[in-house]
């Protein structure tokens, strides 16, 4: 019997265990809440709005709120304090249109045979207003982390596509699934002017005819389900049609329709499009607005820049024509210049028409700052990194930073229709808040910590090394070279051969079936940049590499344009 209770007891102990661990499991698998969801930002310099400061303050957050901004303010003993001594915060920067953590979708065959071409589905024709980006959200896309880091916390996130892709969604750049991210859904409905490949309609004389249709479709199927609805007897039922009851919202003037609109052109047709239908209308990723900025501003249209630049034109080039002034200041001195071919002409001319058109892409910000435009900015086409840059550029070309502030913050709070949640550093507001180690626009500034919704998100700041200009470095032969993607390491390799002061190469390995030649190679002291293309389903992928030269290995980023940037690090190989 007392044998029979002590195995009794032991299995029961067994069993106690096993539930004790089952237990802790089950603790370690369910998310934890934070200890505490209360911070205090002490001594931080507050730019609650473009213009308005508060030189060494308190911000106080607490559950997602900011509950106290100025001196003197009592910090609660369960707060998190962040000693930001002489450190700057914003408002949490707003993007008005971006594809940030948005899968892209598998590229469709373009040669795809149709039976009847003139009558595509809608979905292969590229009409599929119902869509909803929602559903397309990757909360660990690396491109939120990426547009995070330099101060963004919300954006207006559209699908992919070109007629009609779907409807957009504005949300936070934070948050673990994706009802913790979307704060408005169905914000707009998305378009763009792009036509389907090799059906109709392909070309955007097509398109706009086949907007026109839909819209006019859209508007006599609204009002039929309205006639039906108030007396039901003789009527013949409505047909259902998700694509044009997309259309009902926008009929209402209660959604507006965001369209990709880059160029010049582009923009004029959509505005033609709006003015003949009447509906509310979002410009998005503008580029060359500056030269119709009155038409826009006339048209009420709201209005998003893009923060994508053309390139800068390099010092080396500007050294050069310095240098072949000079000399030819020098023959003229010596002997008559010779009279310039209609080649030299025709080259003066385009490189002439190009610093003209930098220019202006430059100054559109400042441009329709003066034309008294209220605009916000979109990243769409943009790349993260190269953001905080192009601002600056903005600057220098008349935009005052007043201005580029609000541009990220209160305008587009207003356009978007959140002043009341974000905007500007106030209690009550959501804590959304971006914090620099130097006024943001400063060249050297870094960005420390970023607020979204209450959950901070700290930044490791590596300092760089800095580039050696006078280093001696040989990169010619071949370098073993591995990128760290979403999807894992890549393999690859670089070849680099001299060409008379350059070097020209070739990059192969990975999912390359042959070598790729590199569209540009520069060296400056140990700092090496290249770039080279990849095609994928008819489209061309761009590649930027820079990374530092250290002897036998270098490290650096490869940037894939708006998809992000990937650490790279290369070790020579050994001449055979």
């Amino acid at each position: 019997m007392i044998k029979t209770i002590t195995l009794l007891r032991s299995i029961s102990g067994v069993f106690a265990l096993l539930l004790f661990a089952s237990s802790l499991q089950a603790q370690e698998e369910k998310e934890l809440k934070p200890v505490t969801r209360t911070y205090a930002v002490t001594n931080v310099n507050v730019i609650q709005a473009p213009g308005k400061k508060i030189e060494m303050a308190t911000v106080l957050i607490k559950d997602g709120l900011i509950v106290s901004v100025g001196k003197g303010i009592s910090i609660p003993p369960e707060a998190i304090v962040i000693k930001a001594d002489s450190m700057y915060v914003y408002a949490g920067f707003i993007d008005g249109l971006s594809r940030v953590g948005v899968a892209r979708p598998k590229e469709e065959p373009s040669r795809e045979r149709v039976k009847d071409p003139g009558n595509p589905t809608p979905e292969r024709a590229g009409i599929t207003p119902q869509n909803d980006v929602r559903y397309s959200l990757n909360p660990a896309d690396k491109s939120i982390e990426d547009l995070r880091n330099i101060g963004f916390t919300v954006a207006q996130v559209a699908p992919y596509g070109n007629l009609l892709p779907g409807q957009s969604s504005i949300v936070l750049l934070g948050g673990k699934s994706i009802d913790q991210m979307v704060l408005i859904n169905n914000s707009a409905l998305y378009s763009e002017l792009s036509g389907a490949n090799n059906v109709y309609p392909n070309t955007i004389m097509a398109v706009m005819a086949k907007w026109r249709e839909l819209y006019r479709q859209a508007s006599q199927s609204k009002s039929y389900q309205s006639l039906y609805a108030s007396n039901r007897t003789g009527l013949e039922r409505p047909a259902s049609d998700r694509v044009l009851e997309a259309f009902y919202p926008v009929i209402d003037q209660k959604m507006p329709v965001l369209f990709k609109s880059e160029k010049m052109l582009e923009t004029h047709r959509i505005l033609k499009l709006k003015s003949d239908l009447g509906f509310a209308l979002t410009l998005g990723d503008i580029k060359e607005g500056w030269p119709i900025v009155n038409k826009i501003k006339s048209s009420g249209a709201k209005v998003f820049l893009a923060l994508d630049l053309p390139e800068e034109i390099k010092k080396e080039e500007k050294k050069d024509d310095k240098k072949a002034d000079k000399k030819a200041d020098s023959t003229k001195a010596k002997e008559v210049a010779k009279p310039k071919t209609a080649t030299d002409l025709e080259k003066d001319a385009l490189e002439k028409r190009r610093a003209e058109a930098i220019t202006n892409y430059t100054s559109q910000a400042s441009t329709f700052a003066k034309a008294g435009v209220p605009f916000g900015f979109s990243t769409l086409s943009a790349k993260a990194k190269d953001i905080p840059a192009n601002l600056r550029r903005m600057i220098s070309a008349g935009l005052s930073e007043e201005a580029a502030l609000a541009a990220l913050t209160t305008t587009p709070a207003q356009l978007l229709g959140l002043s009341d949640r974000m905007g500007t550093v106030e209690p009550g507001k959501m804590a959304n808040l971006v914090i620099s180690d130097k006024t943001y626009f400063h060249e050297k500034s870094k960005v420390r910590y970023v607020f979204v919704d209450g959950t901070l998100y700290k930044m490791d700041v590596k300092e760089e090394k800095k580039a050696d200009p006078n280093a001696k470095v040989d990169i010619e032969g071949s370098w073993s070279t591995v990128t760290q993607t979403p999807q894992g390491s890549n393999d690859g390799k670089a070849t680099f051969k001299k060409e008379g002061s350059g070097y020209k190469g070739t990059v192969s390995g990975g999912r390359m079936p042959a070598p790729v030649d590199m569209t540009s190679v520069t060296l400056e002291g140990n700092k090496l940049s290249y770039s080279y293309s990849l095609s994928f389903g008819g489209n061309s992928i761009k590649i930027d590499v820079e990374v530092t030269v250290e002897g036998d290995t270098f490290k650096g980023n490869a940037s894939i344009g708006p998809r992000g940037s990937f650490s790279i690090e290369g070790t020579k190989n050994p001449k055979n």
